[in-house]
């Protein structure tokens, strides 16, 4: 068969026999955010492209390459949402959530489009799960939220990974180190992609985010933005790394960490999975206490992370992780007469109302053929209905693992499946 439509390069369909993954990691990801005290949210699909202009930075991957840009009938640039923070804190904004006690705890799920060369576990679609801590400079909430992820891993069941730390500083520091920077690399730029030669001139500090193989050499020996830490940033990040390890959680600092986006400042963390590069990151966040004050707010420190499904369901089946048993199809209600067919229909309705998983045989299938596709549907018993059954009131329950039969009254069919 010749195909004519085909899902668009970087995405993919869900299929039902993937749900049970996602569920899994969606489940688990909502469970954890209530018991942290996180609220959901759910913004548009997409923005105003200069939302994310404005925060993520002109000289960034994602506004240069990666956004996906379109023109409504009003004439207004809008962009697919590319990530998930900015939208976060313009409804922050919209909706007065300053106005509630601080900090404000948000955490969403949501499709990410970024037009990126896709491999595993990346896609130019994928989803996301993030949260944002908003309103509040304490360390301890950096604490809190890499805790947040780092539990989300643990319960998923993964293991091996690493968590990578760093401070990037601020305002007052930062212009010292980007200027060292700099003069470390202007003889190198020969040395380098053109895609840094750039960002010498943009955003230096972009220089140490490159994945470039070319230029990983010229990346290790920068020198190391914690050395030039105003006293302020010092103090945060002592305080973040005691936190850590109060709270039992391993950490390596990793002073070439900078994240790709503008509006970061001192936090910044990635956790990676056993033996993957700087590209195959599962998740990671920072604090980013400019951003509210660039969507036109008054200055709001704040804290988040992002993290991929696609990423953590890809390294759930690389580790064989178990997943927990799903209820799947109780009952297959089979009929062997025309007359039973009405009688069956009304007897799944009946199991679903229950809570019992329950599908009947449609169409007109023998009573052999029936019973085969009740095995490929993976159920655990077949319920019979007949012309006999029918008379005396009765349904055949087979035991589809072992073919065992059992004649029981239609009114003691639910009490026998809950107690089997």
């Amino acid at each position: 068969m010749s195909l004519r439509y085909q899902a668009p390069r970087g995405t993919q369909d869900i299929l039902p026999e993937e749900q049970s993954y996602w569920d899994y990691v969606r489940e688990t990801a909502a469970r954890l955010a209530r018991l942290f005290g996180y609220g959901r949210i759910d913004t548009p699909i997409f923005e105003p492209a200069a939302l994310f202009v404005r925060t993520t930075g002109e000289a960034t991957d994602i506004v240069q390459k990666e956004m996906y840009l379109f023109q409504d009938r009003g004439g207004q640039e809008l962009a697919l949402r590319p990530e998930g923070t900015a939208p976060v804190c313009r409804a922050y904004l919209e909706h007065g959530l300053h106005n509630r006690p601080q900090p404000v705890r948000l955490w969403y799920i949501a499709p990410i489009f970024r037009y990126d060369r896709p491999q595993a576990g990346r896609y130019r679609q994928h989803h996301q799960f993030g949260a944002e801590a908003i309103g509040d400079a304490s360390p301890l909430l950096d604490a809190e939220v890499i805790e947040l992820l780092w539990r989300l891993y643990q319960e998923l069941g993964l293991s091996g990974l690493t968590l990578n730390l760093n401070s990037i500083g601020d305002r007052a520091c930062r212009p010292r180190y980007l200027e060292a920077l700099r003069e470390y690399y202007r003889p190198r730029l020969d040395e380098v992609c053109e895609d840094c030669r750039g960002r010498f001139q943009r955003n230096p500090l972009r220089l140490l985010d490159c994945k470039q193989p070319q230029c990983q050499p010229v990346i290790a020996g920068a020198p190391a933005i914690t050395d030039y830490l105003c006293q302020p940033c010092a103090e945060h990040f002592a305080a973040l790394r005691s936190y850590l390890e109060a709270l039992g959680i391993p950490y390596e600092l990793n002073p070439r960490l900078v994240r790709g986006l503008d509006y970061y400042t001192r936090t910044v963390f990635e956790v990676y999975p056993p033996e993957e590069g700087a590209q195959s990151a599962l998740g990671g966040g920072g604090r980013y206490d400019g951003l509210i004050e660039e969507l036109g707010g008054p200055p709001t420190p704040a804290v988040g992370f992002g993290t991929g499904l696609e990423r953590i369901i890809l390294n759930l089946k690389r580790q064989e992780v178990p997943l927990p048993g799903s209820p799947g199809l109780e009952v297959y209600v089979a009929w062997q007469t025309p007359a039973a067919r009405t009688a069956a229909l009304r007897l799944a309705s009946q199991l679903r109302r229950e809570g019992v998983a329950a599908l009947v045989a449609s169409g007109d299938r023998s009573l052999k053929s029936q019973m085969r596709q009740a095995d490929a549907l993976g159920a655990r018993y077949a319920v019979i209905i007949g012309q006999r059954e029918l008379d005396a009131g009765t349904v055949t329950l087979r035991r589809l693992a072992d073919s065992h039969q059992t004649i029981l009254p239609l009114d003691q069919l639910l009490s026998h499946l809950r107690g089997a």
